[in-house]
């Protein structure tokens, strides 16, 4: 075996088990809180009141205030470029406003298929290294495709594990551009077959949000108005 069969043959297994390795990983450990304790408030200390007014993410009082929207997106087909552009541009419509982004994951089904792929491309690359040991422990003889695989067993490898990477990627797909406003499905990808407009989501979004105290009074204060200029016109008729 030259060196050409030899990298041919390392690349794809170098590349499968990385997949199997990144697929069985256990997650990162969450970022450490802060100790509450050392940052605790002291009235007399004045620098422990400094740390703390630093501490407080400062409160936007906008128009969006009290409103959450969530994008819910699919991670895998790489929308997030696209989601993050939709909140920034809710964020610069409706100061205040809060906006979350959320993978959006496939049905269930696919998500336990995306799991076995890296099992069958396993498998089969075992059959294909070592067929002549496992058919017959299973009281078979070898199938005549087994041989003509064999006998290019290299480009065989490559093409499992090119084709098994697709079928991982299209498993893992949802192809879901979700938003809720405040928990209300407001437009949905999967329903419409296509991406939301920035103005159209902005006016789906501005729709949503209730009206400031300040102007609901002021609506009021010219409602009052306009009663009492009319009843005064009734008078001087």
């Amino acid at each position: 075996m030259d060196r050409v069969q030899l990298v041919l043959l390392g690349l794809p297994i170098l590349l499968f088990c990385s997949d199997v390795v990144t697929l069985f990983a256990p997650l990162p450990p969450a970022a450490p809180e802060p100790d509450k304790a050392a940052h605790a408030f002291h009235p007399g200390d004045p620098s422990a009141a400094a740390d703390a007014s630093a501490l407080v993410e400062p409160q936007v009082d906008g128009p969006g205030s009290g409103t959450t929207v969530d994008l819910k997106f699919c991670a895998s087909c790489s929308y997030r470029g696209t989601a993050m552009t939709m909140k920034r541009m809710l964020e610069t419509s409706f100061p205040g406003i809060h906006v979350v982004l959320e993978n959006y994951p496939p049905p269930f089904p696919k998500r336990a298929l995306s799991k076995a792929v890296p099992l069958l491309q396993f498998g089969a690359m075992a059959t294909l290294m070592a067929g002549d040991q496992i058919f017959p422990r299973f009281g078979m003889v070898p199938p005549p495709w087994y041989y003509s695989l064999r006998a290019n067993r290299f480009g065989t490898m490559a093409s499992i594990w090119l084709f098994g990477n697709f079928a991982h990627s299209f498993l893992q797909s949802s192809g879901a551009f979700e938003v809720y406003c405040n928990g209300q499905l407001v437009f949905s990808k999967l329903s419409e077959q296509r991406f939301p407009s920035e103005l159209e989501l902005q006016e789906l979004i501005g729709s949503r949000i209730p009206d400031p105290p300040i102007l609901e009074n002021l609506e009021k204060d010219l409602v009052l108005d306009d009663a009492d200029a009319d009843a005064d016109d009734a008078m001087r008729d």
